[in-house]
């Protein structure tokens, strides 16, 4: 860990206005606007809304590219860098590769904050990066009055071996690979009510890479991937259920959900992208009179670098959860199924 700076970097944060993602509904409205480019070996582009594109070089290799930067929510600078690296790569796990190069996007205020944090950052990055086993090659800085960093990452997979959102089938199982929460908790840090051990934790899962969750998929009957982060549980499951025309059904009582997530959404500590995501999915929502209003918030809680929601064959679950654990990705959890084809729908249920 290095020394905090003297204003705490969530403070920069919200005395330059923090900056958060652009709403799903918002997003799709603009992107629906632009023109769709068709190539026979582009395998997922602009139109499949996926975690990244991917084009195919060889009948046996393709290439993954993703990019992923965010203001601090943390702050520790080396554990920010790590964290935003760790959500960067997680996209090339989420399309079943492995990363290969990975380029530095770096916003810096060199007139509030000392360059030994922007050291920090990047050295938190590059760490997380190596761990990876891929390589940092370079990036791209500019001079900006808020703090921001990510990652540009290219990765490889095999053509006839890409996870995408859309192949969910009816009885698979879905399999959450890391806790909800994370984004209740960081917003109870910026508001310095935040136990010192809920920061702690929430810290480690958010830098945990998902490479190991990802390894755990070789050989297994995987029919859809995707990361939750900024849309939630809620958002990121909608996408899975719209783009596999799938009904998915999740069971609130089987989700993994931080300590202390539950009593900071009780005080009311959500983050503004989760009320976002509410609205964006409440038409595909159905909700049984038993679940809460906290479990709601709960699902639909703004993650930063969450886990991977994989909708497995039934015949695999067990399996997978099994191998998980081997794995060290101990709070993985069969949290629900697909339950009927459909447009696209989510019933959620305790």
């Amino acid at each position: 860990m290095t020394e905090e700076p003297q204003v705490p970097l969530t403070e920069q944060v919200r005395a330059a206005g923090c900056a958060s993602k652009i709403p799903p509904g918002v997003l799709e409205e603009v992107l629906k606007s632009l023109p769709v480019q068709a190539h026979p070996d582009l395998l997922v582009g602009l139109e499949a809304a996926d975690d990244a594109g991917v084009y195919r070089l060889t009948p046996e290799l393709a290439l993954i590219q993703t990019v992923d930067f965010f203001t601090p929510i943390v702050n520790d600078p080396y554990q920010f860098g790590a964290i935003a690296a760790a959500n960067a790569l997680s996209d090339i796990y989420a399309m079943g590769g492995r990363p290969l190069m990975a380029m530095n996007i770096v916003c810096f205020p060199l007139k509030t904050l000392s360059p030994d944090i922007l050291k920090a950052v990047l050295r938190g990055g590059l760490d997380k990066v190596h761990e990876s086993g891929a390589l940092l090659v370079g990036g791209h800085s500019v001079e900006d009055p808020e703090l921001k960093y990510g990652l540009a990452v290219t990765g490889l997979v095999h053509p006839e071996r890409i996870f995408t959102k859309a192949g969910a089938r009816v009885g698979d199982l879905l399999v959450l690979t890391k806790p909800l929460g994370t984004g209740i908790i960081a917003t109870a840090l910026k508001g310095h009510l935040a136990s010192a051990e809920a920061e702690e934790v929430m810290i480690q899962v958010m830098s945990q890479l998902n490479r190991a969750a990802a390894e755990a998929l070789e050989g297994l009957e995987v029919h859809a991937v995707t990361d939750i982060t900024g849309f939630g549980l809620l958002g990121h499951g909608l996408e899975m259920a719209l783009a596999s025309r799938a009904e998915l059904t999740i069971y609130t009582s089987r989700v993994p959900v931080l300590p202390w997530a539950r009593e900071y959404a009780a005080l009311g500590l959500l983050p503004a992208g989760s009320h976002a995501n509410r609205r964006f999915c409440e038409k595909h929502l159905s909700i049984s009179s038993q679940v809460s209003q906290i479990d709601v918030d709960l699902l639909s809680d703004a993650q930063t670098s969450g886990g991977l929601l994989i909708a497995i064959g039934p015949q695999d679950g067990e399996r997978l959860l099994t191998r998980l654990k081997e794995n060290g990705v101990t709070h993985a959890a069969l949290i629900g199924e697909v339950t009927a084809a459909g447009t696209g729908k989510i019933k959620i249920i305790q």
